[in-house]
């Protein structure tokens, strides 16, 4: 057993010892690629989404210096055709290039990763002979000619070294030219079997890219065919729920909310799984290390970056176009960059059919309000306290308090939002009632009766506060509001709160600028 090759399947031993979600669908996936064209895999998705768990999956099923079948006897791949083909079949190389960053800053990091490579290799085939100037590349050629074999190639955090040196830097020159000269050349297809990447970021458009367009990319933002992969589904987080006795709906509420290609419902599976060990919900984004980075990039303020930051914690879905994106950390040029940006972090999810981005649920909304903090955005600070009180101000039934509260939100957002137009006022009441989300599933637009409740508040599982229907009107007074909820029969979609449910009915006037507010708390 060596440090990079042959290193067994411990690592995945270890992850079976406790709880584990099955994903060995993707081994299908990769073996599907294996000896074709196809065969170079670049994997990126957010920290903590399993990147390094899939890795050591991997490894444990490819290398032939173990016996893994037990491992994966009670696993969705072991009933797949292509099982027992590649089960413990070839030598496996491992290399996770983040180990290296922390151990070399200097720019000889690549010459110290190819000198261990090839130590290890070589002490692997004593029988092979090499010659001495030959390098990393032509030693495995070698090794092929003489044995046969061909090699799975697994590169953890294959972007380490980007997001550690910049792009002009000796140390990513010599990275792009190794990488280049490993997976480019001629003689790539007869080393390897099967390369695997893993990163946070795709690779097609850093300077690599004339070297390793031969990739075949999958992403947050396009994950072909291992959306599933990417993350924990709704049926697989529902059993988790049952065995540990956690509530779904609040696993729901904090970590569920990400749109992974045609995947609609995907959880964080490492906050899920904390969520589970300590036994309740809450934020463990901050573990990720990215938060820094999130600050500075939100503080960057684009134009109309600031006002999308605000619509989305407002529950609102911004535009975003990725494609301009270079895929480099340090080269942020515009707005959605910045966005694609927090999406590859899992900050926001992407849908790709609209090209919408949006925060996903309490967890991410949390680190994005620190992230506002951090950045001074005092504004949105006080937003989010006086959001607070409006909330209680509207179950207390102070109609004053609500009118002043919402007024107050509508004059703080003028930049952002055409002042007169009642759909501005909506998106107004969405950031004015944001502290809700803790609470309340809020819904805009929501289909009841003979039309649409302009905003509804349903509460969460176990919170026991009522149901509130919100229903405005520009140049009407507050009355007609409230009339309008009873006479499009807005309340049948709330049924169930009939006994506890609050009708509440916000008029604007245009020329005045004036706000007035009614609430009934009864159903006649």
């Amino acid at each position: 057993m060596g440090a990079y090759i042959n290193i067994g399947n411990a690592g995945f031993q270890s992850a079976r010892t406790g709880e584990y979600v099955d994903k060995s669908g993707l081994i299908s996936i990769v073996n599907g690629t294996l000896l074709s064209e196809r065969r170079f895999s670049c994997v990126t998705r957010s920290r903590r989404f399993g990147k390094s768990m899939a890795a050591k999956m991997l490894c444990a099923y490819y290398d032939r210096s173990c016996d893994s079948r037990s491992l994966f006897a009670d696993l969705q791949i072991a009933g797949d055709p292509s099982f027992e083909k590649h089960l413990n079949k070839y030598p496996v190389i491992y290399l996770d290039m983040s180990a290296f960053t922390e151990r070399f800053k200097n720019d000889g990091i690549v010459e110290k990763i190819k000198e261990k490579l090839a130590e290890d290799i070589l002490e692997a085939y004593p029988q092979v002979e090499v010659k001495d100037d030959d390098d990393l590349m032509e030693k495995l050629i070698r090794i092929h000619e003489a044995t046969g074999d061909v090699f799975i190639l697994i590169v953890d955090e294959w972007d380490a070294i980007c997001r550690e040196f910049p792009p002009a830097s000796p140390a990513m020159d010599n990275y792009v030219g190794w990488m280049r000269r490993m997976f480019k050349s001629v003689n790539a297809s007869r080393v390897f079997a099967g390369v695997y990447m893993t990163g946070i970021l795709p690779i097609k458009k850093y300077s690599t890219q004339s070297g390793l367009n031969n990739f075949i990319e999958y992403s947050m933002v396009e994950p072909r065919r291992m959306a599933q992969y990417f993350g924990f589904t709704k049926d697989e987080v529902r059993a988790l729920a049952s065995k540990h006795g956690m509530d779904f709906d609040e696993l729901e509420k904090w970590y569920d909310g990400y749109q992974i290609g045609d995947e609609l419902s995907m959880f964080n599976p490492n906050s899920v799984m904390q969520a589970i060990d300590s036994g309740r919900c809450r934020s463990f984004w901050a573990s990720t290390g990215a938060f820094d980075a999130v600050a500075n990039y939100i503080n960057m303020n684009y134009e109309g970056l600031k006002d999308d930051i605000i619509a989305m914690l407002a529950g609102g879905r911004c535009a975003v176009d990725p494609t301009g994106f270079q895929n480099d950390m340090s080269v942020i040029r515009s707005k959605d960059d910045v966005l694609t940006v927090l999406i590859h972090l899992g900050y926001l999810s992407y849908n790709w059919r609209e090209d919408e981005c949006y925060i996903p649920n309490r967890e991410v909304a949390g680190e994005m309000v620190n992230a506002v903090k951090y950045n001074n955005w005092t504004h949105v600070v006080e937003a989010i306290e006086k959001s607070k009180q409006l909330l209680q101000a509207t179950l207390e039934g102070d109609e004053e308090a609500v009118a002043r509260g919402v007024e107050a939100a509508h004059d703080e957002n003028t930049s952002i939002l055409s002042y007169n137009n009642e759909n501005s006022l909506a998106c107004v009441l969405s950031i004015a009632y944001y502290y809700a989300k803790n609470d309340y599933v809020m819904h805009r637009e929501l289909a009841s009766g003979k039309g649409f409740a302009d905003i509804v508040l349903i509460p969460r599982k176990h919170v026991d506060k009522p149901a509130v229907i919100l229903e405005l009107k520009v140049n009407q007074d507050a009355d007609a509001a409230i009339d309008q909820i009873r006479r499009r029969h807005y309340p049948d979609k709330v049924a169930e709160y009939a006994d506890r449910l609050l009708l509440v009915g916000i008029s604007y006037d245009r020329q005045t600028k004036q706000h007035a507010c009614r609430i009934e708390n009864t159903l006649s």
